[in-house]
């Protein structure tokens, strides 16, 4: 029965698919808005909490560095981003009471432990979790393919080797293709499942099921949205600690806008 329930949902209600509106290109620039307003609403707390996303990267680093696994530095800075739709749950949740009018502050993000469709939203966030275990395998078989089975010395040595390398060259072009196709399954499929879920108490196939119609009724703003998030985590990430401490939240909560957006509330 609790295996029906994560794919189902609760109820024939619940488990009915949602109408999902087209939107232009304007939404996705007023959900962008909107997130950075909710952010703002809450920017003291938020920040301190957001702190968990840059130093999770910065273990990360680290772990890579001392595990002698460079090689697999920039795989896990990018494939990071797949877990951030399970990460930000909390942030939905945020912006879900702001806009219901309730009184929210950042520990309003536990919430979203009491929800009804938790079962279905551990469920996904397993799955993103393997999606990007799949894609460190992945970037590990092609690393050694085309660059031998030892590791770099040092991150020196390894930036010269790829950049100066006939195979490093095609290192780059094969794991950024390899990576844009994980990325492009995982967004199709989280889009809008996680706010979904916090919203109503659907299951994974509705959830998913939902994020794919979302896109393909939307292919121009959906991909206008995925190139956003592209860029503004970039600058996070360039902008180092503090950089990803504003833009994971900012992302999250303009998620959760342009969720509304696509998906009307229920009656």
């Amino acid at each position: 029965m609790s295996t029906f329930h994560v794919m189902a949902g609760g109820g024939e209600r619940a488990s009915a698919f949602p109408r999902i509106r087209q939107i232009r290109l304007s939404d996705v620039e007023t959900a962008l808005r909107q997130g950075w307003d909710d952010f703002l609403a809450l920017r003291s707390e938020l920040v301190i909490g957001a702190l968990i996303y840059p130093v999770i990267g910065l273990v990360l680093a680290y772990w890579s560095s001392g595990a002698n696994i460079l090689h697999l530095l920039y795989p896990l800075a990018a494939g990071f981003a797949l877990l951030g739709p399970f990460a930000a749950i909390g942030l939905y949740e945020i912006s879900r009471r702001r806009e219901a009018g309730v009184e929210t502050t950042s520990w309003s993000a536990l919430e979203v432990f009491k929800s009804p469709a938790l079962p279905s939203i551990v469920a996904l966030g397993l799955l993103l979790a393997l999606a990007f275990l799949a894609w460190l395998g992945a970037a590990q078989i092609l690393y050694q393919t085309l660059m031998g089975e030892n590791a770099p010395a040092s991150l020196s040595a390894l930036v010269a080797e790829v950049t100066t390398t006939e195979n490093g060259i095609w290192l780059i072009v094969l794991g950024n293709a390899i990576g844009f196709v994980f990325a492009a399954l995982v967004f199709c499929a989280t889009a809008i499942a996680f706010p979904l879920m916090i919203d109503r108490d659907v299951g994974l196939a509705v959830a998913v099921g939902s994020s794919f119609e979302a896109v393909w009724k939307n292919p121009g703003p959906m991909t206008a949205w995925a190139l956003t998030i592209a860029i503004v985590l970039a600058l996070g990430f360039a902008a180092g600690l503090i950089g990803l401490a504003v833009a994971m939240p900012v992302l999250g909560h303009a998620t959760w806008r342009l969720y509304r957006a696509l998906v009307p509330r229920a009656p």
